[in-house]
């Protein structure tokens, strides 16, 4: 084997164990250098860019696989240790055979292990020097600048690699912060009972800066250009062939031509589908089909406790996708994404008492299963001018 194919079955081998580098953080550098290829610019600025990236990756995999390589080292000689131990045969009283000079009595079978020896000042392996390592998220109330969904008014800005303008950051995943609540939400799905799980646990994976900012710009102007071709949001109904307006159920506003915008985000969501079933636990599908919608959400605007497949209709969603953008500054408040932990009384889903909350930020995206009780809550916005609405690029893939 060659030198270069043993560095490259060591590089397999560390990409795959967590500790070292987490799926998000691959996944930040693979969104990194496709932002990268993506500006365009000649072959050596994007050359020089790969180069940084690679020296600092390389820095931080340096320093992370020391720590795991000696943990690992200390966690064999502890288990050799308590093994020898508990092989180790009974002491039988009586007269001992007589040793060697210079000899110790031994375990029968088990020959003396020598221990390490201890290395000279200066010696061994060194932790090279290298810069903060790339952050792991942190858990709901830690102000991290990678995780942690912030409140409207006073959003953390993430740290980011800076280009010419505002650069993009990679997919992160967040971890959303988590409620009690005491009123019970019904939802007004009715539908079979048949094999239908007692409880459905809230889970989803957020990605932040998923588009890059020139593509963030054209949809906000897109969205703008054809507020006129925006309609009444309807909801699905057991009973009529068409969806239904609501307006105690849900109400906003959406637009169903999305043009080339439907294309883009698509291929965005299917990079980042692999990592996103593995952290909700999902199986890896064949997506057959696509909705996608721009909702506004406006002054009063809300979509009460649903599902997105409670109706034989659209059975077939799986995934569910929410894609937040808005216009600089945001001028509303509100808007919650609430993703429920839900139990089944009567044959119906009601909130357990505690959800999930994910506060709209921009150029972020919110993915989970479509079966998961969920509801938007009341949007606040004084202008009442849709160019200040809440604005979602979301949609269901189906199976």
């Amino acid at each position: 084997m060659t030198s270069k194919q043993i560095l490259d079955s060591f590089s397999e081998t560390l990409m795959q164990d967590e500790r070292i580098l987490s799926a998000q953080e691959r996944s930040l550098i693979t969104t990194l250098l496709q932002h990268a290829r993506a500006t365009g610019g000649n072959p050596e600025t994007r050359e020089a860019v790969r180069s940084v990236i690679a020296s600092a990756v390389g820095e931080t995999v340096a320093q992370r696989a020391f720590a795991v390589l000696g943990g690992n080292i200390v966690e064999r000689i502890l288990e050799e240790s308590l093994e020898s131990t508990s092989e180790r045969t009974p002491e039988i009283l009586g007269p001992k055979d007589p040793q060697p000079p210079g000899k110790g009595p031994q375990t029968p079978g088990k020959p003396l292990k020598t221990p390490f020896e201890p290395q000279a000042p200066g010696k061994g392996p060194e932790t090279p020097g290298v810069k903060p390592p790339l952050k792991e998220p942190q858990p709901p109330g830690v102000k991290s600048p990678l995780v942690e969904p912030q409140p409207p008014g006073g959003p953390l800005k993430p740290v980011e690699p800076q280009s010419p303008g505002k650069g993009p950051q990679g997919p992160q995943v967040k971890t959303p912060t988590r409620h009690g609540e005491t009123t019970t939400a019904v939802s007004e799905t009715r539908v079979a009972v048949v094999e239908r799980p007692a409880t459905l646990p809230a889970k989803c994976v957020v990605l932040d800066e998923f588009l890059a900012p020139q593509e963030v710009e054209e949809l906000m102007r897109f969205t703008l250009e054809h507020e006129a071709d925006f309609q009444t949001s309807e909801v699905v109904s057991p009973t009529e062939e068409h969806g239904i307006i609501n307006y105690e159920h849900r109400r906003s506003r959406v637009l169903m031509d999305l043009e080339k915008h439907q294309d883009i985000i698509l291929d965005r969501i299917k990079s980042a589908l692999p990592q996103v079933l593995d952290k909700l636990g999902m199986e890896e599908f064949t997506i057959e089909e696509v909705e996608a919608q721009v909702t506004a959400s406006n002054d009063g605007d809300y979509f009460h406790f649903h599902s997105d497949n409670g109706s034989e209709k659209v059975r077939a969603r799986h995934l569910t996708f929410v894609y937040f953008f808005h216009r600089e500054p945001r001028q509303f408040e509100g808007g919650e994404l609430r993703i429920h932990d839900a139990q089944l009384e009567e044959g119906i889903y009601v909130s357990a008492g505690s959800y999930q909350t994910i506060v709209p930020q921009q150029n972020q995206i919110v993915f989970f299963p479509c079966e998961l009780m969920h509801e938007i809550t009341a949007v606040k916005c004084s202008s009442l001018l849709f160019a200040d609405s809440r604005f979602t690029l979301n949609g269901w893939l189906r199976q």
